[in-house]
């Protein structure tokens, strides 16, 4: 037993490292493959071992369910489009949160409340110990199990995704937190009780689902970043609970670094990092519905293949309309092409481009894109002023100068790619539609922009032909 119970610790301690390698592999495209490897490995470790610790009953069981449970994600996994990454991202940090409530109420089903009466001190000490990680596993779990299938919807298009504005919303959250730190301090001194627990769950569901559709649409990339900040808290305490000391390193790095990642973003977009996960606290959004801002001009194929035959520099700003049409490839075509007749093609992506952080990155790296050529938005926002033409490919809000010129926008303050202070600017939408914000965007109306309507990919294919 104690071989087999050390062989069990080096295991996690090997798993815990690939973890942190994998991590690290992920912070580059160059390495992100074997970062992959480095956490599928990891994980295979973890599961493995902790299936054959000697304190875990029911293998067989655990084992039919793993098999069901793979079976399931492999075959979503075959249908998921990367456009739909973002909401696959958002609904399995929901099982996350769920699982961790879940096991906090068998945590707490299996004390024993009958002998905690005859508890001396330090067993006091350590019951009550146990009891605020059951009520903080279960209060993190369902905050993050209703946010997340909240910000699933939105991703998803199910749920408006306009911030809800209800009346006090932001004292009803406080009171909300206040509330359940009450019940956590009954629920200590009295040694549990199961009405409180409920309690406190069905507040945490409520409010979690309340403080995600407070935050607005411009604000969900950040929203599913810090959700995966939560799922990774939510995990460690349920490693808290069961005593497992790789859950709880596990559930530390994936809610560090989610926390990280989000301030980041919150940073790249001139966000309160506060203000977002207190579901968009301190901010008064504004959206202008009567604004006249004149008529906008539209472009053909043949004649934005005429003015990128003139350029001499191209600037590609991709939005989450590419990753629709899946018109990366063609869009590789084309700077191939440019590129050979001596063009300065080079790609800006903004932090937020897409509605997952490295949504556009992968998108292009999956089209054999170079990276050299594939620049961050403060790497090229000064370059703007000195290109030719920027083709703006289902961006919207990332492109729109709103937020640098109308302190009422949804989105102002945030830091944008300057596009429209190129020579010309070709936009590829749809249609006249607003953003995922749902604010209207001026750069369709100013004198340089040109809008070229229709499907991205096959826009981008008549360029090529016509080129």
């Amino acid at each position: 037993m104690e071989f087999s119970q050390g062989l069990i610790s080096a295991a996690y301690i090997l798993a815990a490292l690939l973890f942190i390698f994998s991590l690290s592999g992920l912070s580059k495209q160059q390495t992100a493959e074997t970062g992959n490897w480095y956490g599928i490995v990891g994980m295979a470790i973890a599961l493995i071992a902790t299936i054959a610790d000697p304190r875990v009953d029911n293998v067989w069981i655990i084992l039919v369910t793993m098999l069901i449970g793979a079976t399931i994600g492999l075959q979503l996994a075959k249908k998921v489009e990367m456009t739909q990454m973002p909401e696959l991202v958002a609904i399995l940090h929901s099982f996350v949160g769920l699982a961790a409530v879940l096991v906090g109420f068998n945590s707490y089903f299996e004390m024993d409340h009958s002998v905690m009466a005859n508890f001396t001190d330090s067993q006091q000490m350590a019951t009550n110990i146990h009891l605020v990680e059951v009520f903080l596993g279960v209060f993190i779990g369902a905050v993050t199990f209703t946010g997340s299938i909240v910000a699933f919807g939105k991703l998803r298009g199910i749920i408006n995704s306009a911030a809800l504005m209800l009346p006090h919303r932001h004292k009803l959250n406080l009171a909300a937190g206040v509330l359940s730190f009450v019940l956590m301090v009954l629920f200590v001194q009295q040694g549990g009780g199961d009405n409180l627990l409920y309690l406190m769950a069905l507040i945490a569901f409520v409010f979690g689902w309340h403080l995600v559709a407070s935050i607005g649409g411009a604000d969900m990339p950040v929203v599913v970043s810090m959700l995966n900040s939560y799922s990774g808290w939510a995990a460690a305490a349920a490693g808290f609970m069961l005593s497992n000391d790789l859950l709880i390193v596990t559930g530390a790095l994936v809610g560090s670094s989610g926390a990280i990642l989000s301030y980041i973003m919150c940073k790249a977009m001139n966000r309160s990092f506060i203000s977002v996960i207190a579901g968009g606290f301190g901010t008064n959004v504004v959206i202008d519905t009567d604004t006249d801002y004149g008529d906008h001009f539209e472009i053909n194929a043949e004649a934005v293949a005429d003015m990128l035959n003139g350029a001499k520099s191209v600037i590609i700003a991709p939005g989450y309309g590419m990753a629709v049409a899946q018109a990366q490839y063609p869009v590789y075509k084309l700077t191939q092409t440019l590129k050979d007749k001596g063009v300065d093609v080079r790609f800006a992506i903004h932090p937020v481009a897409g509605r997952l952080p490295g949504h556009m990155n992968v998108l292009l790296a999956e089209a054999k894109v170079p990276y050299d050529i594939v620049l961050g938005m403060e790497e090229i926002n000064d370059d703007f002023p000195e290109t030719d033409v920027v083709l703006v490919i289902g961006a919207n809000d990332t492109v729109n100068p709103a937020a640098a010129e109308d302190p009422t926008s949804p989105i102002a303050g945030m830091p944008v790619l300057e596009v429209w202070k190129a020579k010309n600017v070709v936009v590829f939408k749809r249609s006249m539609a607003t953003g995922y914000a749902g604010v209207q965007n001026p750069l369709f109306f100013k004198d340089n922009t040109q809008m070229l309507f229709g499907d991205a990919k096959d826009s981008v294919e008549a360029i090529f032909k016509a080129l």
